[in-house]
Formats: C-alpha cells, sequence, structure tokens
C-alpha cells in the first residue's frame, strides 16, 4: 500500500481508482482543514483535483455530510461520471 506523509499526519492509500493518487497534486491541495477528517477523497474533474473529508460514526466531527459509509453514493452522485478518484485513510500522527 503506498502511504503519504502530509502535515506530520500518516495517510495510507486505501483506494486508487482509474490510477488516481499523485502525491504531488494532494500535496498542493491539502491543508490544515483535513486534520481531524478519518479519510479523504481526492477526485479529478476537469483535471483538477478536489478534495472531500469523511468521518467514522466515532469521530467528533462525524455528521451525515461526512459520513464514510456514503462515500460511493458521494461519487456516483457528486463527481464527475467515470472519474478518476483516489482514497486515503489516517493511519496517525508520523
Amino acid at each position: 500500500m503506498d502511504k503519504i506523509v502530509l502535515d506530520d499526519i500518516l495517510y495510507e492509500l486505501i483506494e486508487n481508482n482509474g490510477d488516481a493518487f499523485n502525491p504531488e497534486d494532494i500535496k498542493d491541495r491539502y491543508t490544515d482543514y483535513f486534520h481531524d477528517f478519518d479519510y479523504i477523497l481526492g477526485d479529478y474533474a476537469y483535471n483538477k483535483l478536489r478534495l472531500k473529508g469523511f468521518c467514522e460514526k466515532t469521530n467528533p466531527r462525524y455528521n451525515k455530510i461526512n459520513d464514510f459509509s456514503t462515500k460511493n453514493k458521494y461519487v456516483e452522485e457528486l463527481c464527475a461520471y467515470k472519474c478518476r478518484y483516489f482514497v486515503l485513510k489516517r493511519v496517525k500522527k508520523a
């Protein structure tokens, strides 16, 4: 599995649809906003990377909008048709 450290947080690549994961792209787009999310989904539309944070139900930041169990619905309904995307899972502070 590919891993990446962003702002001293270790993430593991758990899904890579269409070989979408590009470490340089995510480093350019990542901000501290994503520190508290358990997962980060990155999708490409018009060759631009969009990021979305998701949480497990045990995370204090959890709500229906960022429920990780709705990830597939998010990809189907809110991402470009058959887009390339990846999912990173926060492992721990590096």
